[in-house]
């Protein structure tokens, strides 16, 4: 029986995921989990096969959390479960230690393949996103992006959808200040002094995204 631990910071999702899995008769829910610190407390009671994890959580989240988790328990196996079907999003969770990656409108069959695969130890992308990705990435220009945090990179992928940053507060419930302080830092980061060539960095990265 494989166990699995749900990790997800909207009750819906959780308990939908639960229900998805609970049909199967060789997969168990022992537990779920809505912020960072629930998810290491668990997890300290003892490792489940697989923990299906969201890329955005309260606190502590994405590739951050992943390295976090990675270094506290290194043979924990991550099934990342997200909305991002970016080819950076993807590379970033399995360079720190994911072992799988979905999105969270592929089918309940993937699904189900991604946490059987992952339990045994195995690699498993979505396969709506291979075409998108090289599985292996590697390579000064294709880390260069782990310059930046999970948030940090969000926010270069608005800007460079041409957003205001009232509209990138907006988006991700912080205030525009917050969103003027993480621009500062990114350009920081990437040694950019202004935002042409923000722009024509994030382009040569194929960093860019839009909402709704």
């Amino acid at each position: 029986m494989i166990r699995v631990l749900v990790a997800d910071d909207h009750r819906l999702v959780r308990r939908g995921i639960k229900e998805i899995l609970a049909v199967t008769g060789d997969i168990v829910v022992i537990g779920d989990c809505a912020s960072a610190s629930e998810i290491e407390a668990a997890l300290r009671q003892g490792l489940p096969d697989v923990l299906i994890l969201d890329m955005a959580m309260p606190g502590l989240s994405g590739v951050e959390l992943i390295r976090h988790l990675v270094k506290i328990f290194p043979t924990l196996r991550i099934l990342v479960l997200s909305m991002h079907n970016e080819s950076q999003f993807v590379a970033r969770a399995l360079r720190q230690g994911a072992r799988g990656y979905v999105t969270k409108d592929a089918h309940t069959e993937t699904l189900l393949q991604a946490v059987r695969k992952v339990a045994q130890d195995e690699k498993f992308i979505d396969p709506a996103l291979v075409n998108a990705m090289v599985f292996e990435m590697s390579g000064a220009e294709n880390a260069v992006d782990d310059k930046l945090t999970e948030r940090e990179l969000q926010v270069l992928r608005l800007v460079a959808a041409g957003k205001s940053l009232n509209v990138i507060a907006e988006a991700l419930h912080l205030s525009p200040k917050t969103i003027s302080s993480h621009k500062t830092r990114i350009m920081l980061k990437l040694d950019i002094n202004n935002n042409a060539d923000l722009l024509r960095y994030a382009l040569h990265h194929n960093i860019a995204d839009g909402i709704g």
